[in-house]
C-alpha cells in the first residue's frame, strides 16, 4: 500500500516518522507533496521518502491520503485531485472541516475520515480523535488507527464530539503550556533561577500527568493524596480556587469548541 501526505508540514513528519519507526509503512511506500517545495525536500532528506511533483500525481500513485493542509487551503488542494480520489481514502486533520464538506470538495464516492491530531505527536506523545464517514470500511478505521498510534494514542468518537475533541486536546497544550509558564513565574517570584523554575515546573506537570494515565485513578484522588491537613499544599488550592481556575479552564474549552465549530460553518 501506497500512503500519499498532501502537505509536509510539522505534523505531517512527524506521522511520517511515527509509521516508519513503527514498521506500518516503508519509506519507498511514502510519497509527499506541498505547495513549498522547501518543506519537501525537508521531508525527503530527513526521513527518505519520496516526493510527488503535484498533488495529482500524488493521488495516482497512492493507495490513500492524509490531507495535512490548513483548513483555508484544502478546498484547493483538494479540487485538482477530485476526479483521482474517488476511490480512495482520504484522512484529513483539518480542524473544523466536517466530513460532509469533505465529501464535497473529495467526491461522493470518496472514502472519508475526519482526525484530530495535537502537537505532541511531534515527540510521539500526542492524543487524537477520529471520525468515520458513510463509506469508511474496517480496514480503513485499522489503518487510521496504525498510522495514529504511531505517534501516541488514538480514540474513536462520533463527528459531532470532534470539535469539542479539537477546543480539549487539540488546543489544550497552549492551555498547559501556559500554565507551565506561569508555575515557573511563579517560581521566579519567590527566589528560583531562571532555568531551574522551569525544569521543575515542567517535570512537575509531565509527572502529574503520567501519575493519572499509569495509576488510573482519578484526578482528585491523587490530588487529595497530595493534600496534608492544614498544610501547603491546600492553602495553594485555596488561592486557586479563589481565582477560578477551573472556571477559566471550562470558558477555554467552550471557547475553542465553539470556534472549531465556526470554521465548520456550525452554530
Amino acid at each position: 500500500m501506497k500512503l500519499g501526505f498532501i502537505g509536509s508540514g510539522k505534523m505531517a513528519a512527524a506521522l511520517v516518522e511515527g509509521v516508519l519507526q513503527a514498521g506500518v509503512f516503508s519509506k519507498e511506500d511514502i510519497l509527499v507533496t506541498d505547495r513549498q517545495q522547501a518543506a519537501v525536500r525537508a521531508l525527503v532528506d530527513r526521513c527518505g521518502v519520496k516526493s510527488a511533483p503535484d498533488n495529482a500525481a500524488l493521488v495516482a500513485q497512492s493507495d490513500a491520503l492524509v490531507c495535512c493542509v490548513k483548513p483555508g487551503d484544502a478546498e484547493k488542494a483538494l479540487e485538482c485531485v477530485r476526479t483521482g480520489v474517488t476511490e480512495k481514502l482520504v484522512v484529513s486533520i483539518m480542524a473544523g472541516v466536517p466530513l460532509s464538506r469533505l465529501r464535497e470538495w473529495c467526491g461522493k464516492k470518496a472514502r472519508v475520515i475526519r482526525v484530530m491530531p495535537n502537537t505532541p505527536a511531534l515527540i510521539h506523545k500526542g492524543a487524537a480523535a477520529y471520525a468515520t464517514g458513510k463509506r469508511t470500511t474496517a480496514e480503513d478505521t485499522a489503518l487510521v488507527e496504525k498510522i495514529f498510534s504511531a505517534v501516541g494514542t488514538v480514540f474513536h468518537v462520533k463527528e459531532e464530539l470532534l470539535d469539542v475533541v479539537t477546543g480539549l486536546s487539540g488546543s489544550g497544550p497552549a492551555y498547559v503550556y501556559v500554565v507551565i509558564e506561569a508555575l515557573a513565574d511563579a517560581g521566579v517570584l519567590m527566589g528560583l533561577p531562571r532555568d531551574l523554575s522551569l525544569q521543575l515546573a515542567a517535570q512537575t506537570v509531565s509527572g502529574a500527568a503520567e501519575m493519572v494515565l499509569q495509576t488510573g485513578l482519578h484526578p482528585a484522588q491523587l490530588k487529595d493524596q497530595v493534600t496534608s491537613p492544614g498544610g501547603t499544599t491546600i492553602a495553594g488550592l485555596e488561592a486557586l480556587e479563589k481565582a477560578g481556575i477551573r472556571s477559566a479552564f471550562l470558558s477555554a474549552v467552550r471557547a475553542a469548541t465553539q470556534r472549531s465549530r465556526e470554521l465548520g460553518g456550525q452554530k
